[in-house]
């Protein structure tokens, strides 16, 4: 009898791992996201039937159950440097080179701005300082990416390891007008005087998008593509080599918000990488909490679009970031994300008080 109990764990283990083998948009139906985002920590009760397996010398469930633990580890694995996308993404920031640009820019304004955008004071880039000297675009920039919980994120913390890890580019999901009052009176806008935000609704899933920079951007929308979610504000900047990068803020709906618009928010941000390609020199950036990791089909598809994950490229390991109150077990729901032409070094994650996610920083790097 235990050992027919045995095979029958280990075939709802592996029908269970096969969920994340659906295709993109077929796990779009309760309670599956939620199945598979669990896949990871399959392997503990899987070994457990395995040792009780090998007490009982059962060897065929034994080394059965085995195998569907490691298939249930294989992309937990894939964080370690078998990220599927090609290794020339995988230069490293020391063999980026500064490059000059020929032509000043000035700040675009969009029509969907709202009042919580910050007015531009004096453009870093590409300009003169006091000594005549024409300032170059930046090569590489700081990112970092939080989930305020509705708001709640401490604002202070949140100032404090901006400046202390010299952020960028900053990207919040889950904001409020009160959050920004707070940052605002904690002395972001002299760290990240730039900002435009998504435009506040009632649908919007725990609050709404933010995007802050250090660099004068040259465009600037409230809702840079169409998901099924909170608007997606980005900014685009002049980066050396000729590069034009937009950074969108983005956090797709949970599941329990809608499963269809959950899975339809992820893919849909694909439409970033798409236009991306349309252009020469041009290279998209998604920052958020993107409600999904590398075991759901839906963001395996939006990767396909042209994206690739920092974590992953970095090939270091995973940065789990939800929930923050428990050590283990955690999933990487929020992610940074970038398309041919940038490379991500320096990824990590780290506590901010008053918020279920963890922080995500990293360096990115334009190709010159």
């Amino acid at each position: 009898m235990l050992v027919w109990l045995l095979w029958g764990v280990m075939i709802v283990g592996m029908l269970w791992v096969l969920l994340s083998e659906l295709p993109a948009g077929v796990e779009a139906r309760m309670p599956f996201p939620y199945m598979i985002a669990l896949i990871p920590f399959l392997w503990v009760p899987l070994v457990a039937c395995a040792v009780v397996a090998g007490i009982i010398h059962a060897w065929g469930p034994m080394c059965c159950l085995l195998g569907v633990a490691l298939s249930a580890s294989t992309r937990r694995i894939a964080y370690w440097g078998t990220d599927p996308h090609p290794r020339r993404e995988r230069r490293t920031a020391a063999t980026a080179r500064d490059a000059s640009r020929e032509t000043s820019r000035e700040t675009v304004s969009d029509n969907r701005g709202t009042s919580r955008e910050t007015s531009p004071v004096a453009s870093v880039t590409d300009s003169i300082d006091d000594t005549g000297t024409t300032v170059e675009p930046p090569s590489s920039l700081t990112l970092m990416t939080l989930n305020c919980r509705y708001g709640r994120a401490d604002a202070v913390a949140i100032a404090r390891e901006a400046r202390t890890r010299g952020v960028d580019v900053l990207a919040l999901q889950e904001a409020s007008d009160d959050l920004l009052a707070r940052l605002d009176a904690a002395g972001i806008a002299d760290l990240l005087p730039y900002r435009r935000s998504g435009e506040s609704k009632e649908t919007d899933n725990g609050g709404f998008n933010v995007i802050l920079s250090r660099v004068e951007p040259d465009d600037a929308t409230s809702d840079a593509i169409a998901i099924p979610a909170a608007d997606v504000p980005s900014i685009t900047l002049p980066m050396a080599g000729g590069h034009d990068v937009t950074f969108a803020s983005a956090h797709p709906k949970s599941p329990m918000r809608g499963c269809r618009e959950w899975s339809a928010g992820i893919i849909g941000l694909g439409g970033l990488a798409k236009a991306a390609k349309q252009e020469d020199r041009a290279i998209a950036v998604v920052l958020g909490d993107l409600n999904s990791s590398t075991e759901h089909p839906s963001f395996r598809a939006l990767l396909k679009t042209g994206f690739h994950d920092a974590s992953l490229t970095q090939a270091k390991g995973p940065n789990l970031t939800f929930p923050r109150w428990l050590k283990w077990p955690r999933i990487e729901l929020d992610h940074i994300l970038a398309t041919r032409g940038a490379v991500f070094t320096d990824v990590a994650s780290f506590e901010i008080p008053e918020t279920d996610h963890l922080a995500l920083t990293a360096r990115l790097t334009v190709r010159v």
